[in-house]
């Protein structure tokens, strides 16, 4: 027997968990995969892919061999030496192997290893039926899916997602015998629950999925959610608008329905005086439901509802959907009317009897050390400190609103809402207003992976005084994530800061705010262990801000590796930039009482200590590390700092500060003194600009006069004298070369 036949599993149950369902589908199909493949059965699998409904799992496979290939086997035994004494007899060894097998022992082959030859038994059999292998293919399949809490039913011990009602099991036009929870393989599947009476008859598997249909069941999910888009967009149409369809509630409500059926509703237009995405939350989380919005984007009265049925009155299934949204709107509506009467001002006072952290204190005490930090960044940025000062004041009034504490996910959006309705933010101008309450919403921002950054100025200023404070607070507090606990989501917040300031290129550097932003919390932090009675943390054991203030920069960096892999940067370059931005950063971290200087004028030298916080410096250089990398002197290059700083390590000598010309002996050293002051004067004005790929391209310029030197010079002289001159010479080349990236980390 041989060949290829199709092959269809359908596994029908109760209603599947929606959000779990993909999944499980994907999973019973790999499963049914990898079961057939440790067997050797051949699979021609096309383009299958995962079948499902809320009623049933189905593998639908094109080809699949009808019977296993040949099953060769291999035991070895026991070595010659072992095997047979001195006059060639078997030994008890050779003679128990035999038997073992079956066999007299001269029937035996022999093979050779490495250890020497030795006796083997080498056996073929035909290959079983896949017929008589599907049942525990099947169940292989079904024991192996990710099911955390199976259901269990009748009196059986195991268990499955949902208790199952049928089993089709078809390898070409042939049913395979098999029981599955009790339930027996035959061709009868089951259409759709209200529109098909009976069973559906599957002649063969190449009949599966247009014989559901006829059933009124897509069983193929794609099949179901351009359905369920083409309804939806029907229905928006007729109400003059476009429907807004998520990724998310698409997804979920293909997985609720067999036959989708658009049913086109709508609300009192009342409810439309609520913020729009508090509406639009509770239709798609609540009840996946689709909004309507109109050509502007704005929410429209109207809302699309898909049924599991064509209903035959189709008002009442309207009058239904309508019916079950009206509450929650209502409730909504009331929630945003009684804020709007508090006021933020009102909802701010009640920020003071919430605590954010036992050791730092109330939301309102974060609150105040967000807006001094935010009033000093704003200046820096080109943004009105007083206004950044009065947002920041107010950015976490709205988690005390009503509107907030119903929908959690509303928290800023209310904010902005709220602030465009405030009376005590009167004294404001309309744009001024405007930009005050688009940063209440785009202080969260980005709120999750892939999420733009907030777009304001206003509101990038927002959202890096807070980041920086959670950071700091969250580590002077000792809540440094460990494994996959991160409470205070802290990495998520550092790589948001990081992503705001370089995606909006604003150089600002942490070592001018962060350290001001740590003094504040571990002075919170003392404050709370003192009322404690000194319980907890010893207070000697805190660090101190300079220690705090690089802990947090290197936690920023360790989040940015993967961010610029994703940019196709490689490790060696990261390490490169982030090796000297540490190395200046732990010479830049000024308290309060020491004074933070403002950098980015014209002043401040470029690649000095004054620019080691600078998230933008730190991406231009690796920006320029990238293209220096593809320089074809840049590998040497990089060889040849390498192993300067290698000499300069083991140096037994002080080395000057500066290199005295007179000193020189061979004609190599003077030309690489000439080339390197040349380059220093060539680079300077380039440095000030940070233009680091003309940096790094001028510099690749020295590798001929660098490889001479090596050549023809002895580093490490008799004379003293002429060897720490040799040492200067270096030191002075070595630190020009390192004024982008520690370029050594590109040598391999």
């Amino acid at each position: 027997m041989s060949g290829f036949s199709p092959l269809l599993i359908e596994l029908g149950t109760e209603e599947l968990p929606v959000k779990a369902l993909p999944g499980l589908a994907q999973a019973f199909f790999d499963g049914v995969l990898a079961a057939l493949d440790k067997r050797g059965i051949a699979c021609q699998r096309g383009d299958a892919k995962p079948l499902y409904t809320p009623r049933r799992l189905a593998v639908l496979l094109p080809g699949v061999a009808v019977e296993q290939p040949e099953q060769r086997s291999e035991v070895l035994g026991p070595y010659l030496n072992i095997a047979l004494d001195a006059e060639g007899k078997p030994t008890k060894a050779l003679e128990g192997f035999a038997a073992k097998a079956g066999i007299d022992w001269t029937a035996l082959e022999k093979t050779t290893d490495n250890k020497g030859e030795r006796f083997v038994l080498r056996s073929v059999k035909p290959g079983a039926k896949t017929a008589d292998l599907l049942p525990e293919i099947v169940a292989e399949a079904l024991a192996g899916m990710p099911i955390p809490k199976p259901m269990r039913w009748g009196e059986r011990d195991s268990g499955f997602a949902r208790p199952v009602h049928w089993l089709v099991l078809l390898l070409g036009d042939a049913v395979v015998e098999a029981e599955v929870f009790g339930a027996k393989a035959d061709r009868m599947s089951r259409g759709h629950r209200f529109h098909h009476e009976g069973p559906v008859w599957i002649s063969t598997p190449g009949d599966y999925i247009d014989a559901l249909r006829a059933a009124k069941v897509l069983v193929d999910p794609e099949e179901r959610r351009h359905r369920v888009i083409a309804e939806v967009d029907a229905a928006a149409a007729r109400a003059g608008g476009t429907a807004r369809r998520t990724d998310d509630n698409l997804e979920q409500v293909q997985c609720l329905v067999e036959w989708p059926k658009a049913v086109l509703c709508a609300f009192e237009r009342d409810f439309l005086a609520v913020p729009q995405e508090a509406l639009i939350a509770t239709m798609e989380a609540n009840q996946k439901f689709f909004p309507v919005l109109d050509a502007q984007g704005k929410l429209t009265e109207h809302f699309i509802g898909i049924a599991n049925i064509e209903s035959r009155d189709e008002s009442e299934v309207r009058k239904g959907y309508e019916r079950v949204i009206r509450p929650r709107f209502a409730d909504a509506k009331f929630f945003f009317d009684e804020d709007l009467k508090q006021g933020l001002a009102s909802m701010n006072e009640g920020l003071k009897s919430v605590t954010y952290q036992a050791k730092l204190g109330t939301v309102a005490d974060k609150v105040a050390r967000v807006a001094a930090l935010a009033e000093s960044i704003a200046s820096e940025v080109g943004v009105d400190p007083k206004l950044a000062r009065r947002a920041a004041e107010l950015a976490k009034a709205d988690l005390q609103s009503r509107m907030v504490n119903e929908f959690p996910e509303l928290q800023g959006i209310a904010g902005r809402y709220y602030a465009m309705h405030d009376a005590s933010l009167a004294y404001l101008s309309a744009d001024e207003r405007r930009q005050l309450a688009d940063a209440l919403d785009e202080v969260y921002m980005p709120r999750f992976a892939g999420d733009d950054v907030a777009p304001s100025k206003l509101g990038q200023v927002l959202a890096i005084a807070e980041r920086l404070d959670t950071l700091a607070g969250g580590f002077a507090a000792g809540l440094k994530p460990t494994g996959n606990k991160d409470p205070f989501s802290l990495r998520r917040n550092a790589l948001g800061l990081a992503r705001t300031v370089i995606e909006n290129d604003l150089d600002i550097n942490f070592h001018t705010h962060f350290p001001c932003s740590c003094e504040d919390v571990i002075t919170q932090v003392r404050g709370a262990i003192t009322l404690e009675g000194l319980k907890g943390k010893p207070m000697e054991d805190l660090p101190n801000e300079r220690e705090l203030t690089a802990a947090c920069v290197d936690f920023i960096l360790d989040r940015l590796r993967a961010y610029y892999a994703d940019q196709g940067v490689t490790p060696q370059q990261f390490e490169a930039v982030a090796a000297l931005m540490g190395t200046l950063a732990a010479k830049a971290a000024p308290t309060k009482s020491e004074g933070a200087a403002v950098v980015g004028g014209a002043s401040a030298p470029s690649s000095s200590v004054a620019t080691s916080g600078s998230l933008l410096d730190f991406d231009r250089r690796l920006k320029a590390i990238g293209e220096f990398a593809k320089l074809p002197d840049a590998e040497a290059l990089a060889a040849a700092n390498k192993r300067i700083r290698n000499i300069l390590k083991k140096a037994d000598i002080a080395i000057p500060d500066a290199v005295d010309a007179s000193k020189f002996q061979d004609d190599a050293e003077r030309a690489l003194h000439a080339m390197v002051e040349q380059a220093i004067a060539d680079t300077d004005p380039l440095l000030a600009h940070r233009d680091y790929v003309a940096v790094l391209a001028r510099l690749a310029r020295l590798r001929p006069e660098v490889d001479a030197f090596f050549d023809k010079v002895m580093v490490n002289a008799d004379d003293q004298a002429v060897r720490a001159n040799r040492l200067a010479l270096l030191q002075r080349l070595a630190d020009r070369l390192g004024s982008v990236a520690a370029i050594e980390h590109l040598s391999v």
